[in-house]
């Protein structure tokens, strides 16, 4: 409880801070327009909208249109751009809780929502007709096939994303990404690409019991991870902490609490996928459905 009144309160002072802090930024100041992430992602929103356009202009009567695709794409890209450019960005390079909050809403909301949407054929087909049967051929090649069967695994895509988060994860790492803007850049595409492939192995790749496997194992060693801050009795982050003071917090409260968002909040978001993906499994063993898929 005393954890949830702090962070209550890190929010209100933060709200407060954007308009009144120390450095004055006004509500547009507090937005970052860093191109490197305003360009791919409004590249990524036009392309999909070319391409669904042309592919709906195709969609005969009376069969069903991809409308919840549409929703779950734009919803992931919106919530991205909350996570990358809103004042949270802003608020993350000041204070470990909000880079937390940050990481989580890149994790577990934006990707899987992204992943659900499944835009690839929007993509291809927003390109003219040549460069698509060039996507085809190349995307057909055994060997990128094979290799592209063999990242999306489950093994290996959760393997991968777990590695991206504990590495990143390592003060060192952590301090360099605070201070180095090409590392911030690398931290942040490093964690939306592997929760991407994770995402997408669970979604659509995995059998029902096997993802919801992978997801108990993401939720137990990224807890752990969370716990580890949480209850670390000094300072592991230097850099990231050092602005704490300015929000009313030591630096060894803003790591806390940052390491109880991963712990908690994140954790609860693996979980409930697992639960829901053990349902699905357990009602279709049930009705004897051996894919389970």
């Amino acid at each position: 409880m005393r954890a949830l009144i702090t962070l209550g309160i890190i929010f209100a002072n933060a709200g407060a801070a954007v308009a009144h802090g120390p450095e004055k930024p006004t509500a547009s100041s507090a937005w970052t327009f860093d191109p490197w992430v305003v360009i791919p992602l409004s590249v990524a929103a036009v392309l999909f909208v070319v391409g669904t356009g042309r592919l709906l202009s195709r969609v005969s009567k009376g069969r069903p249109k991809p409308l919840l695709r549409i929703i779950s794409f734009f919803a992931g890209l919106l919530t991205l751009t909350v996570a990358l450019v809103s004042p949270i960005h802003w608020l993350g390079e000041h204070l470990f809780t909000f880079h937390m909050i940050e990481h989580e809403i890149v994790m577990a909301i934006s990707a899987p929502l992204l992943v659900l949407s499944r835009p690839a054929a929007m993509y291809v087909w927003s390109f003219p007709r040549f460069a698509r049967r060039w996507i085809a051929r190349l995307f057909n090649a055994s060997l990128v096939l094979g290799f592209w069967n063999w990242l999306a695994g489950g093994v290996t895509a959760t393997a991968l994303h777990a590695v991206a988060i504990w590495a990143w994860h390592v003060p060192m790492l952590v301090d360099a990404s605070v201070t180095d803007l090409a590392m911030h850049r690398i931290q942040h595409l490093s964690f939306l690409i592997t929760a991407l492939l994770f995402w997408w192995a669970i979604i659509w790749r995995s059998a029902r019991g096997a993802a919801a496997w992978h997801l108990f194992v993401t939720m137990m060693h990224t807890s752990a991870l969370g716990a580890l801050m949480a209850l670390s009795p000094r300072v592991l982050y230097v850099a990231q902490t050092a602005g704490a003071s300015e929000w009313g917090l030591t630096p060894l409260e803003d790591q806390q609490i940052a390491g109880m968002l991963m712990w908690i909040p994140a954790g609860t978001v693996y979980a409930g996928a697992a639960i829901f993906l053990l349902s699905t499994w357990i009602r279709n063993s049930a009705r004897g459905d051996i894919k389970l898929v």
